[in-house]
This record gives C-alpha cells, structure tokens and sequence, in this order.
C-alpha cells in the first residue's frame, strides 16, 4: 500500500498558472467583503467645545444618522458598493462598505442641546459646546 499526502483541493499553487491564482485572490478579496466598517474618527478638546471628526468620503449627508440618546452620542449610516458598469470586471476593491455605527460617551459637562455638525468633503465635523454650568473655574484665594 503507498500513501498519498492529502492536499486540500484549490491549494496545489504549484499546479496552477499565476493569472489563475490572482484571479482567485482578487475575486475571493471583492466577493468576501464584510458588511461593515468603522470610519476614522479624530476627537479633540478646546475649552469651550469638543470636536469629532468622521472620515466618511463618498457618502452623501442624506446616509448619514446623527444620534444623541442619554450622553451617547452615535453616527451611523451605509456606504454602498455599485457596480453600474456592466462587462466591469474588479481585479481589487480596497474601499470599505456597508453600514457603520459608531457610539460615544459624552462627557457630563456637555450641553446636548447645543450639538451641531456640518458635512465638508467626506468629512463629517460634530461639535459639541461645554456647559457654562460644568465648566471648571478658577478661584482666586484672597
């Protein structure tokens, strides 16, 4: 009896030709996209103001949900992948798509009311005012 070393079918690199194997990694790359992503979010302070910024690019402001519930603060919304070009064929799709949701936890010294947000090439810009109330105050010894 001879034994045979098994190998996984579509795993023989050797016995294909390169164009086939690029094709394979380029289509199993398109075809196994997940539904998801996260942007990049930039989060800085002043002393008045706490500013996010959402690196959402190709999105119009329409997709995009912007949420204040209980001190959490959540931008969401879908970026969706159109193929529109019939005989297209993508040999690599390195952009994300889906839906996205991204949630933050206010700080107490914040006024929610005051949130505003404004949508600027691809960039989705939140601030958010701290209240007067809550601001830290120098006191001056006597």
């Amino acid at each position: 009896m001879t034994l045979i070393k098994y190998r996984q079918p579509g795993t023989d690199l050797f016995g294909k030709r390169f164009s086939d194997i690029m094709d394979e990694f380029f289509n199993d790359a398109v075809t196994s996209r997940n539904e998801f992503f996260a942007p990049n979010i930039d989060i800085s302070e002043t002393d008045k103001q706490y500013l996010i910024d959402v690196e959402v690019p190709g999105l119009d402001k329409k997709d995009i949900e912007l949420n204040v519930e209980r001190n959490t603060l959540t931008v969401s919304g879908e970026r969706r992948f159109e193929n529109k070009e019939e005989g297209k064929t993508f040999h690599r799709v390195e952009s994300s798509y889906g839906r996205f949701s991204r949630s933050f936890t206010l700080p107490e010294n914040v006024d929610t009311e005051t949130i505003s947000a404004n949508y600027n090439n691809g960039i989705l810009s939140i601030t958010v005012d701290k209240s007067e109330q809550m601001m830290k105050k120098q006191i001056k010894i006597k």
